[in-house]
């Protein structure tokens, strides 16, 4: 269910479907599972967004201390572009990204820790993203980093110009930004 990636802690976890004649039903998350594997996390909210057009970018997102956040994300309707960076000053592969196309065909989840920035690209009309949080959002907290920063060179399939908040639009670049997270201490 767990596969590692090229940055230490980010996820992706492939949940078994079991089919039938009257569709499939599918465990999305087991908290038992999540503590063998030694992560035992609290969620405490589920967050559901809807893009109506393909091409909407949502990101590159973070909660800052003491209310970071660990997300558990999975693509319900529809098709995403989802990307991690990791914001973790410290780390071996700090301002490094891993893309990773989640959809409901594939029914992939990334599991993004705290100490990342993360973001998504719609690649289908009408697509729902469902992820868990660990932490209540707070607006104190919340801050962006520039989707298209050429230091991040992130490789975003974009058939056109982006939709994206006026906020993603204005946030600063990467090596504009001081990174609250530090590689093992807690965020």
């Amino acid at each position: 269910m767990f596969e590692t990636t090229p940055i230490a802690d980010l996820l992706i976890l492939r949940p078994k479907r079991h089919m039938d004649g009257r569709g499939f039903f599918s465990e999305t998350w087991s908290g038992e599972l999540w503590r063998e594997r030694g992560l035992d996390i609290a969620w405490c909210q589920d967050n559901h967004s809807l893009s109506r057009r393909a091409g909407v970018l949502r990101g590159l997102h973070y909660q800052a201390p003491p209310m970071a956040q660990a997300k558990l994300v999975r693509c319900t309707r529809g098709r995403i572009w989802d990307v991690a960076v990791d914001a973790r000053r410290g780390s071996a592969t700090f301002g490094k990204w891993h893309g990773i196309e989640l959809s409901a065909a594939n029914w992939l989840q990334l599991f993004v820790p705290r100490g990342f920035l993360h973001g998504f690209l719609t690649l289908e009309p009408d697509t729902e993203v469902q992820y868990k949080v660990d932490n209540a959002y707070a607006p104190d907290c919340d801050g962006a980093v520039k989707w298209d920063d050429p230091d991040l060179a992130i490789d975003w399939p974009l058939a056109a110009v982006p939709l994206v908040s006026d906020k993603d639009a204005a946030a600063p670049r990467f090596a504009e930004w001081d990174t609250p997270f530090e590689m093992g201490a807690p965020a």
